[in-house]
């Protein structure tokens, strides 16, 4: 049950409904937006959805379905359903051309069946013949006239008709050059038509010395249309044969449309998926108009919303270029009730209106402006209270408007029931109307009704307090610069910060201050209380960004610190390796070496001679050995001051790495694929060969280069930049550009989008200053139009 009956004035949901019809390219579409209905089915809500989500990725991708020619042929089918009667020639196109989009459609769903699953079971409406459009094709050209070749009795006539104007021309031109010669016409006149018989213009003083009959003359008189005598009988014979000719046409058209006629049910379902798809089109369109998405849909009577905004005033926002500020908000089984308060024109009535607008769509099947992790249930019930409802037909106060309003959500309200009622209980006396309506929400709260209200008075703001599926909410406010924050915050009363807000307007402070006595001692410390809280918790919330960019920059540094241990452990895990290799091989080679003179003794039989030789070269490598081993190689520093790209040695240990950027007394160093940041006084200047030969890698090169091979693979001459900001979407525009200049493209493509043109206008105006540019259009209607740029490169 919906109530009021004008709940959708009251939502803006009718303007929504006109803002979807907009969307649509035919009349079809636009039936089926004034047919969409507040539903309560959740396998059909479930599936409007889905089928908008699906069209939105379509539209977002712009893929190639049909968006032409969506033309309402129902009045043809009506009448070409009669028997004996016949379809038109431009009748009979309008069909061939509507059918080629429905056929294009069905094609397309077809080929992406698993992509589009929805919307290719609602092509199942499509049950018409395609040989029927061969058929008509086979007798309508693409002018939207009978083809010469639709039976040999036409073509017959019109061949003689064509033999017959040739043999007219001729004779005309003829006659015509000899009443030039003779001075009866002017030089310049050339043969015309006047009542379907052609003519020549003669002046009218010399009509008598021509044979004819006059059609007609000018509007002055001073020249007469005269058919020469000689050009009678041929002017006949054609009149004759356009008249068979009109005979053949209505009685080939005549037996098109008995050809047509037996399809007629089966063009209507056809005709009713072109109207459906325009529909969805436009429900995808909308959606992309107000970042909507697909939320997830529940069975129960839940609101879960994360950064919901209102379409309509995100709409407007955007032309004005103002953020729009979401909303954050949950009811479910244990939070049914939420109690908001705040100050005048902080937002609370646009808070309500959008929580009732957004779930009476999901609920209409359109895609709602919210995030993706949103939930949104599904009531049986939404009952309103918005505006003034003052009537004088019926002798009613705003209050008793109102009080009616409260009646019939009383009466009707269940547990399947959203209500929202906008400043509960305003209208009357203060001291009546907030129990009045205290004892209202405590029958709706015992009918375990969902809803929001919207009011000042501190017995409601307490009965949140004490009833735990009621909770407050607050609409923040700036106590500083007193001024509407329009963010809702669910756990805690607002104030409606009346007193402060006099005093910022001018108010005496001697009457404000008359004014607190009068209010009391505990209204105006609740309401301190109130201002109070919401101070420390601006403060806290300050405290808590800073806290958090502290923590960052501290996980970042950490992070760094492990990466520096991590490759200064490693370069000293590989030393100590090679360090043990050499040890290895040298004592290899002495063993070898002391092996071999104990061997030469032998042999020589330990002649005094020889022994002293092999001693003394064993002596001399021993000596090699020593000086190897105290060897330390050492790295020759150099002089000057330390600058980019310089290579460096740190003093404290055998790290070496190159400079990229210097800073005051800091630098940043590339060790290994590590960047660190180090002070200058820490680094000593060395050579590049000193550093290739620190690394080990003299025949390695320090890059690899660019594989323009591989990047011109990976290059695609489409750039998306939807949903980017103009400085990012600057930024890419200029890197894909020069990108195509290097590649050598003839053709690329920037989709853009519509929208407000914002995005279309810093694109266009950057290319007109590109020199490489040859030319720079729209693309082709079908394709995306203005949302997508061509850039043709010279």
């Amino acid at each position: 049950m919906l109530y009021p009956v004008n709940i959708e004035q009251k939502l803006g949901f009718d303007k929504v409904r006109e803002l979807v019809a907009q969307e649509c390219i035919s009349a079809m579409g636009v039936s089926f937006v004034h047919k969409m209905r507040f539903s309560t089915d959740f396998e059909l809500i479930n599936r409007l959805l889905g089928q908008a989500e699906e069209f939105r990725r379509i539209v977002q991708a712009s893929e190639p379905f049909p968006s032409t020619h969506y033309i309402d042929v129902n009045p043809y089918l009506n009448k070409a359903a009669i028997e004996g009667a016949f379809l038109m020639e431009e009748e009979f196109q309008e069909i061939i051309l509507s059918l080629q989009s429905i056929f294009s459609a069905q094609r397309f769903l077809d080929e992406r069946q698993e992509k589009y699953p929805l919307l290719f079971q609602l092509g199942g409406l499509i049950e018409a013949d395609q040989h029927l459009l061969s058929t008509l094709r086979s007798k309508i050209d693409d002018q939207g006239k009978v083809r010469d070749n639709a039976s040999p009795e036409l073509a017959a006539v019109r061949k003689r008709m064509q033999e017959e104007s040739i043999r007219l021309r001729k004779v005309m031109d003829s006659i015509l050059r000899s009443v030039k010669s003779k001075g009866y016409a002017d030089s310049e006149v050339t043969p015309t038509v006047r009542g379907g018989r052609m003519v020549i213009p003669i002046l009218a003083e010399h009509k008598r010395h021509v044979k004819g009959f006059i059609h007609d003359e000018s509007a002055t008189g001073q020249t007469v249309f005269m058919e020469p005598a000689e050009v009678l009988e041929i002017n006949n014979e054609i009149r004759e044969l356009e008249y068979k000719e009109k005979r053949e046409i209505i009685k080939i058209l005549t037996l098109l449309t008995n050809q047509l006629r037996p399809h007629i049910p089966a063009l209507r379902k056809a005709y009713q998926f072109l109207g459906l798809a325009d529909f969805i089109r436009a429900k995808a369109k909308f959606a992309l108009k107000i970042n909507a998405a697909l939320v997830q849909s529940s069975k129960s009577c839940e609101v879960k919303w994360v950064n919901a905004r209102h379409p309509l005033l995100y709409l407007a926002h955007q032309q004005q270029g103002k953020p729009t500020v979401p909303l954050q908000v949950q009811l479910h089984e244990n939070q049914r009730v939420l109690v908001i308060s705040g100050p005048n024109a902080g937002g609370k009535s646009v808070c309500l209106k959008t929580i009732g607008l957004l779930q009476y769509m999901h609920q209409s099947g359109l895609l709602v402006s919210a995030s993706e992790g949103s939930t949104f249930g599904l009531f049986r019930n939404v009952f309103i209270d918005i505006g003034d409802e003052q009537s004088i037909e019926n002798d009613l106060s705003t209050y008793s408007s109102h009080l009616r309003n409260m009646k019939h959500f009383t009466e009707f309200a269940d547990k399947k029931t959203l209500f929202l009622i906008d400043e509960f209980g305003t209208g009357t006396d203060p001291q009546f109307g907030g129990p009045i309506a205290e004892a209202v929400l405590e029958e709706l709260y015992a009918k375990k009704a969902f809803g929001v209200v919207n009011t000042h008075y501190s017995n409601l703001k307490q009965f949140a307090e004490k009833n735990p599926a009621v909770v407050n909410g607050a609409m923040r406010f700036d106590n500083v610069n007193l001024e509407p924050l329009f963010e809702l915050e669910m756990g805690k009363p607002g104030s409606s910060f009346a007193l402060e807000i006099a005093s910022k307007t001018g108010l005496p402070q001697t009457l404000i201050q008359k004014a607190q006595s009068k209010i009391g001692y505990e209204k105006v410390n609740y309401d301190k209380l109130l201002r109070s809280l919401e101070a420390e918790k601006q403060l806290f919330e300050q405290k808590r960004v800073a806290f958090e960019k502290e923590e960052s920059r501290l996980k970042k540094a950490s992070e760094e610190y492990n990466q520096l241990k991590e490759f200064i452990e490693n370069e000293r895990k590989q030393i100590i390796n090679k360090a043990k290799q050499e040890a290895k091989e040298l004592l290899k080679e002495a063993n070898q070496k002391i092996e071999t003179t104990i061997r030469t003794i032998k042999e020589k039989g330990a002649e005094k001679e020889t022994t002293k030789q092999v001693r003394k070269s064993l002596e001399d490598f021993g000596d090699n050995i020593k000086v190897e081993k105290s060897a330390k190689p050492q790295i020759v520093h150099e002089s000057g001051e330390i600058v980019a790209g310089d290579y460096v040695q740190l003093t404290d240990n055998e790290t070496v790495g190159e400079v990229l950027s210097v800073k005051g007394k800091s630098a940043e160093i590339m060790l290994g694929g590590l960047k660190s940041t180090i002070k200058i006084n820490r680094l000593q200047k060395i050579s590049k060969r000193k550093y290739k030969e620190a690394l080990g890698e003299q025949n390695t090169p320090l890059s690899k280069g660019i594989n323009l091979n591989q990047r011109m693979a990976e290059f695609s001459p489409n750039l998306d930049l939807r949903g980017k900001r103009g400085e990012e979407a600057l930024t890419e525009v200029q890197n894909f550009m020069d990108n195509a200049l290097l590649f050598s493209m003839r053709e690329v493509r920037i989709i853009h989008g519509k929208g407000d043109g914002i995005l279309r206008s810093l694109v266009r105006n950057y290319l007109q200053k590109f020199p490489h540019k040859k030319s720079v259009s729209d693309e082709h209607a079908d394709r995306g139009g203005a949302g997508v740029t061509i850039v043709v490169m010279a």
